[in-house]
Formats: C-alpha cells, sequence, structure tokens
C-alpha cells in the first residue's frame, strides 16, 4: 500500500522479520568492509563475552530501513535520520523482527516520526528512533 501525509496517524505500526544468515555477515563484511573479527572470525569471537559471533549491529538495523521503504510509509521514503541503541547481540541463525511505529505526523513538513525497534524471540536488541519524509 502507498501512504498519503494525509493518510499516516500515530499508532500505526509495520514490521519484517529476517533470519541472519552466514550469508548475511559475509555480504555485509564485504559491501561494509566492517571485518571486526567478532564478525568472521569464530575462534576470535569465542574468546568474547559474546562467546561466539555476532552479527553486524547495522546489519540488523538495516532491517529498520527495509519497513520503512516498503511498508510504513513505504515506497519512496525518504530516510532524513535515525538514533539507535544496541542493547543486546544478534547471532547467526536468529531472526529479528524490525517494527516501526508512527510517533507523530508532521504534516506541513511532510514527515513522520517512529519509534524503531528490533527483536529478537521478543527480546530488545535496538531501538531508537527514525524520521522520514514523504516523497
Amino acid at each position: 500500500m502507498t501512504y498519503t501525509i494525509e493518510t499516516l496517524q500515530p499508532g500505526m505500526s509495520a514490521s519484517t522479520a529476517k533470519t541472519v544468515t552466514e550469508a548475511d555477515i559475509i555480504l555485509f563484511s564485504g559491501v561494509s568492509t566492517d571485518v571486526n573479527p567478532v564478525h568472521i572470525d569464530e575462534a576470535f569471537a569465542a574468546t568474547t563475552p559474546f562467546g561466539g559471533r555476532i552479527a553486524h549491529g547495522m546489519l540488523s538495523a538495516s532491517f529498520i530501513s527495509a519497513v520503512l521503504a516498503n511498508k510504513l510509509p513505504g515506497p519512496g521514503t525518504i530516510y532524513l535520520g535515525q538514533t539507535l541503541r544496541f542493547k543486546a547481540p544478534v547471532k547467526p541463525g536468529d531472526t529479528v523482527t524490525a517494527t516501526v511505529t508512527i510517533k507523530e505526523v508532521v504534516a506541513a513538513k511532510k514527515r513522520i516520526i517512529l519509534d524503531t525497534v528490533c527483536t529478537v524471540n521478543g527480546k530488545v536488541v535496538i531501538e531508537g528512533e527514525a524520521t522520514t519524509m514523504l516523497p
């Protein structure tokens, strides 16, 4: 569905879920050039407080972008800003659910402020706030 500024209301929400795979982590390492061994070297990662490899925080955060672009507000949405607080690690094989909820509609500027959260099995792994603009 394509929304217009007039059809968006506080409280509207949308989600998407994605299981983080080995391929996702390796591809994200290549695209981002973030080759921190905590993401790609199991032997190294086993020595960290996480006890094993973890996905890049920004990989999990990117699922928020997918919800904004594909569902709410939807196609044509322009991302203006995002705050993120990383609360817990995401491990390979975890399914991340990204949810956005409209907090405020600024109709005069075609801007939407949304609460953003990513969870794994109901546990918050990322929380923040996004500001977007409709085309």
